[in-house]
């Protein structure tokens, strides 16, 4: 036992978090002889931090289809990762805002490894059978993902803005609040373009200060001063790094939307959508709709 709250007579506890939990852990530690404690009166501090037995009721297949389980939590996966996503690519969005080039590049790194984390999860769906699907696939009714309020988010981050896109949310109220306040900010795009105007780059005024509800339209001088910052290479270009961390993200969007086209072609081919789309037509057209259009238009003249 312990016989001092002292952290100077305390190996575990460093000086400088004396006082706090970090002499809880060391106690226990102690106590315990190094072993995990294994007695707790109520749900261990494990599951109570983390919700899991919240989670763990979430899942609730219509069907006795085993197939149904795998895209439910391939579904509630995907959503837990937008959250992660939206997040690193909004705090990389305001530190551009803020001309922190390395905290934004921080955070477009942390974002991609996300993205890649969300890409993998195609995976737990895009091996189902048409057979398979089609003996859950009435159970849903009308639910798509086209109504994901949190792959919306992501969307308008991104730029691709369009406020009917907002009408499927009308009825919840916060999620409405939410998409239209994302309308009506700069993009992570809009925000490097801002930053390269201030710089001194041949940014139109047009593209720094604009109407942020409405998509944005290239412009050939948004990719010739893309093309100024690409004629310096060199690591110690922070811009240079910025178009390549973009790059990055642009990337794993689209190989995305690609694996969501591929996983309803395998499951559904050319069958009208649960939402009322018309299934392949409406993805495909996404996967061919570049994200941060002139960084891909000018590797053609570059």
């Amino acid at each position: 036992m312990l016989t001092t709250t002292s952290a100077q007579q305390c190996p575990y506890i460093p000086a400088d978090v004396e006082g706090t939990d970090a002499e809880a852990r060391a106690r226990r530690a102690q106590e315990n002889a190094g072993q995990p404690t294994l007695s707790f009166d109520r749900n261990t501090p494990y599951v109570a931090y983390a919700g899991i037995d919240t989670l763990l009721r979430l899942q609730n297949p219509r069907t006795d289809e085993p197939a149904e389980t795998a895209f439910i939590i391939g579904t509630q996966i995907m959503e837990l990762l937008f959250v992660l996503v939206q997040e690193r690519w909004e705090r990389a969005r305001d530190a551009l805002e803020n001309d922190d080039v390395p905290g934004a590049l921080a955070w477009l790194r942390r974002a991609t490894a996300a993205q890649d984390v969300l890409n993998d999860s195609w995976k737990l769906l895009g091996d189902m059978s048409p057979t398979e699907f089609n003996r859950f696939r009435d159970s849903f009714g009308e639910a798509s993902g086209f109504q994901s309020f949190g792959y919306r988010k992501l969307e308008f981050v991104l730029g691709n803005k369009s406020a009917p896109m907002i009408r499927p949310h009308k009825g919840m109220a916060g999620v409405a609040a939410d998409l239209r306040d994302l309308l009506e900010r700069p993009s992570l795009y809009d925000a490097a373009l801002r930053l390269l105007r201030r710089r001194g780059l041949p940014v139109p005024a047009g593209a720094a200060e604009r109407d942020w509800t409405q998509e944005y339209a290239p412009d050939a001088r948004v990719e010739e001063a893309w093309a100024r910052v690409y004629a310096d290479d060199n690591p110690g270009n922070d811009l240079y790094l910025l178009a390549e961390a973009l790059m990055d993200v642009a990337e794993r969007v689209t190989r995305w939307r690609h694996l969501h086209l591929m996983a309803v072609k395998r499951t559904m081919g050319g069958k009208p959508g649960s939402g009322g789309s018309n299934g392949l037509t409406w993805l495909a057209r996404n996967v061919e709709k570049d994200v941060f259009p002139e960084l891909w238009s000018l590797r053609s003249t570059i």
